[in-house]
């Protein structure tokens, strides 16, 4: 469970709805055919630029805001040094007997036991890296499209508002009500986008990022175990992906 993400959503709304009921109630900021315009132009634009499929899937994908549990670049270090002092010692074989917590690493872990060349290893691990970050690109664009989406409807319902009121100019006690309910559509756009759509397609992509990361560590000392590199140099060589700190916590994992 990813806490900044749900103190975050829940704080904002909060926040507002704090505002709302300080200014007078939450009665006045409810009007049933905004919220229509909105959230209905917003899915329906959504369904038109993408596949059913895509969309779909992309609800899936976005519970990896809210929950989502991914190792720290150092323990995947750690832990890929440590396979390779087990090939190192009994052969890339006996790999076959480890079970990492993770499929990408598994996977090559298993191409590693059954005797892979070197070349097809990183070609075969490259393509589950490519392909995975074009499948999150699909769901980072989807919530991206809505937070785009959700702001212009707003702006959409907003104009049908003031049509409806200048229509009815005569009665100047309606103007001020009709024009309330114009700019609440802009409102429920604004908020949908700032505080929903567009935070989920920056958690994404650092949740994206993070994962290729790993996985690029875990591509690499593949690579290097199939080539018989030393453990000792294949630490040193993967602390290039870890900050600072977290390249002083290996040094206590480091091989002999």
């Amino acid at each position: 469970m990813d806490l900044a993400t749900i103190i975050g959503l829940v704080g904002g709304t909060v926040l507002v709805l704090m505002a709302i009921f300080m200014g007078g109630g939450i009665g006045m900021f409810i009007d049933i055919p905004s919220i229509l315009i909105v959230l209905g132009g917003t899915i329906a634009v959504t369904f038109i630029r993408f596949s059913m499929k895509d969309v779909f899937n992309s609800v899936a994908v976005a519970m990896k805001a809210f929950i989502f549990k991914i190792d720290p670049p150092d323990e995947v270090v750690a832990r890929m040094v440590q396979y390779a002092q087990i090939a190192k010692k009994e052969g890339l074989i006996s790999l076959e007997n480890e079970t990492p917590p993770d499929e990408f690493s598994a996977k090559a872990l298993r191409y590693l036991a059954d005797g892979y060349d070197e070349g097809l290893i990183e070609d075969m691990l490259d393509k589950d890296i490519r392909l995975t970050i074009g499948r999150h690109s699909v769901g980072q664009s989807v919530f991206k499209s809505m937070g785009g989406a959700a702001p212009a409807f707003g702006m959409i319902g907003t104009l049908i508002g003031l049509v409806q009121m200048l229509g009815n100019m005569s009665d100047p006690s309606s103007i001020g009500p009709a024009m309330a309910v114009a700019l609440l559509t802009t409102l429920y756009g604004a908020l949908v986008a700032n505080l929903v759509c567009l935070p989920i397609v920056d958690k994404l992509y650092m949740r994206s990022t993070q994962e290729q990361t790993n996985r690029k560590i875990v591509r690499e000392a593949a690579v290097y175990m199939c080539q018989g590199i030393a453990p000792a140099v294949l630490s040193e060589s993967l602390k290039i992906y870890l900050s600072p700190k977290d390249r002083k916590k290996t040094e206590e994992k480091k091989p002999a």
